[in-house]
């Protein structure tokens, strides 16, 4: 599994999780996937350090705790009006090893100046030490979570003495919005990927890059944002002394 150099590598942990396929989260029951989506996981990531200039590449995850589920029965307010009882399962227990880096966003030209590697990895790496820059979640809002630093790999899993493989079948891996596409046919698109996660000796999952997803489906069409002159660009939100180490 290579290690780029702009790696960045964490723990999260919390009480709960919930990992479902947005597709099916239309109201009713909610049921959690065993392991976390790569979308999720980008999602905590975002929130530990994000900025238009860069997208985060979610490489593996380590299941360090065993899987177990707890179903809830909640009353979640509808727009319909009411609030019939539903049951959500969760994951209980959870802690993950994350490893993930970033590539510059070539869909946004106006932002070249920003493409400054060393003090992205700089600043992510400090927002790692610090637990984020925004609430961290697994999933759902309901489910908040804690970041530590960690090396991926150490410390002991669960699933160390496995033997053999686990593969989850056909899985949500996330969403590929316009302003994030890298394949020609994905411009101005929004497009959900699909694909067949294995987990192997250490609990330890590879996750494929979204363009490389065997299976996808195009939801709709949408224009890439802009940022530019008068908008959101974040050039100049670090001094120097903040961002060197």
């Amino acid at each position: 599994m290579d290690k780029y150099r702009n790696t960045v590598e964490y723990e999260v942990y919390g009480d709960y999780a919930l990992f479902s396929d947005p597709i099916m989260r239309v109201g009713g029951e909610k049921c959690s996937y065993l392991i976390p989506t790569s979308e999720a996981l980008k999602g905590v990531t975002e929130s530990i350090y994000w900025k238009p200039t860069i997208m985060w590449i979610i490489d593996a995850v380590r299941v360090m705790n065993p899987i177990q589920t707890e179903t809830k029965g909640v009353k979640p307010l509808v727009y319909s009006g009411g609030n019939d009882l539903s049951y959500y399962t969760y994951l209980k227990k959870v802690r993950y090893q994350v490893r993930a880096h970033f590539e510059f966003n070539l869909n946004h030209p106006e932002l070249e100046k920003d493409r400054n590697e060393h003090k992205h990895h700089n600043i992510a790496r400090r927002m790692v030490q610090r637990g984020g820059r925004r609430d961290i979640f697994l999933g759902t809002r309901e489910c908040q979570a804690f970041v530590e630093p960690c090396e991926f790999g150490s410390g002991e899993s669960y699933y160390d003495n496995m033997e053999g493989e686990i593969s989850y079948g056909f899985m949500y891996h996330g969403i590929t919005y316009a302003d994030e596409a890298i394949l020609p046919e994905e411009k101005n698109k929004m497009t959900v990927n699909f694909w067949y996660p294995v987990m192997k000796k250490g609990g330890i999952i590879e996750f494929k890059r979204p363009e490389d997803c065997p299976t996808k489906r195009t939801v709709k069409d949408m224009d890439a944002k802009k940022f530019g002159e008068g908008k959101f660009t974040g050039l100049n939100e670090f001094t120097d002394e903040e961002v060197a180490d």
